[in-house]
């Protein structure tokens, strides 16, 4: 299935760019809006800082989230790799204690047709 790629026209810091992408304009323009929010917030708290400097700034934020996010995705699929392995083990095991007692059940039926 090929993708529709869409022109969308953004505003970051007063600025107009046209990107193209296969994501929703509505999707594409939030990412602008927050882009923009954040750089502003930037500059505002820090008169002496150019676009540049705050988009550079931003960004280094932004993949600074993304990495400590990715990290806690891995630890999540670790720690998900590790319980289901814990359940595999758990149902291995009460399969085992299920089969132990049905042994057990079936000598004290044997023992009991002997003693009767």
């Amino acid at each position: 299935m090929i993708m529709s790629v869409n022109k969308i026209r953004l505003t970051v810091c007063g600025s107009s760019y046209v990107v193209s992408s296969t994501d929703p304009e509505e999707y594409v323009q939030k990412l602008a809006e927050k882009l923009d929010g954040d750089m502003n917030e930037l500059m505002a708290h820090n008169a002496s800082a150019s676009v540049t400097a705050s988009a550079v700034v931003t960004a280094i934020g932004y993949l600074d989230e993304m990495t400590r996010n990715a990290a806690a995705m891995d630890n999540m699929r670790t720690q998900m790799r590790d319980y289901m392995e814990d359940a595999a083990k758990a149902r291995l095991d009460l399969e085992q204690t299920r089969r132990e007692l049905e042994q057990v059940q079936q000598e004290l039926a044997r023992l009991k047709e002997r003693n009767a």
